[in-house]
């Protein structure tokens, strides 16, 4: 052989560089992904344990609302019902003591005329001037003792029994029958709390097109407020000296003034004067 002949070249069979760093960037790029991969389902899991735990104190709040609203809308309900059964038994009281009133006046008129017609007989016999006069005055006595006999029976009851007045003259036929005491009032809106027997009243407001009233009462250092008042609608309340409640009453109402009486019991008001009690 040539001593020129070339050598026969060895190829290096080794793995080139540039495959070891591709490996290094790929593993570096695989554990990056990884680790971006954890870090993301941790944050997802976070917030549905977040999102779980707000909806279930939402969930309990709402079913805390519920359960308030439920025993809200139960007691409601009792409460309505006791006040139609108190309407319902209201109600029929009125319609059974508005028969009763309707019959016992039938009962005074009856009465009354056949009185007069037994007395105009009397007259028609009688010759005497002197025992005609006498019977024309007893009829008249025995005619004003049953109209007044009969406007009381017409006068409305309170749901505590007592006769309402609504003028003066019945409040004169009521103290007559002594009772109770009364004292007349009038007062006048923006004047301030003005006495009335024992206590001391306050117009607030009036409605002449309703007849309403608004009213504040002062009695033993404390006072109430009652707003909207139907005319002639008793207003009941309790001091501290009487067991028996006393009843305040509005007959008229115009846009600044309100008359109309209080009723009290008898020895309730020593600390009144004799002048209210004759109706000032």
């Amino acid at each position: 052989m040539s001593e020129f002949q070339d050598p026969i070249g060895h190829s290096n069979s080794g793995t080139p560089r540039w495959v070891g760093l591709a490996v290094l960037v790929l593993g570096g790029v695989s554990l990056v992904g990884v680790g971006l991969g954890w870090s993301a389902f941790n944050r997802a899991k976070s917030s549905e344990e977040t999102t779980q735990a707000s909806l279930k104190q939402a969930n309990d709040t709402l079913n805390q609302r519920l359960a308030k609203s439920e025993e809200l809308n139960q007691q409601l309900e009792s409460d309505l019902k006791v006040v139609t059964d108190k309407l319902n038994v209201t109600h029929e009281d009125l319609v059974s003591a508005r028969k009763q009133s309707k019959t016992a006046v039938g009962a005074v008129d009856k009465k009354l005329t056949g009185f007069q017609t037994d007395v105009n007989n009397q007259l028609a016999t009688k010759a005497n001037a002197d025992d005609v006069n006498k019977l024309n005055g007893d009829v008249s006595g025995v005619k004003t003792d049953l109209d007044a006999t009969k406007n009381n029976l017409q006068m409305a009851r309170s749901e505590m029994g007592t006769l309402i007045a609504r003028n003066h003259d019945e409040i004169d036929q009521l103290r007559r029958m002594g009772q109770r005491d009364y004292f007349e009032f009038s007062i006048t809106r923006k004047s301030g709390p003005q006495k009335v027997g024992n206590i001391q009243v306050e117009l607030r407001d009036t409605n002449t097109k309703k007849n309403q009233y608004t009213i504040n009462v002062l009695a033993d250092d404390k006072s109430f407020e009652k707003k909207n008042r139907s005319v002639n609608e008793p207003i009941f309340f309790y001091t501290g000296g009487s067991r028996a409640a006393l009843e305040l009453v509005v007959n008229k109402v115009t846009k600044s003034t309100a008359a109309g009486y209080l009723s009290i019991p008898k020895g309730a008001g020593t600390a009144t004067t004799s002048s209210n009690s004759s109706g000032q």
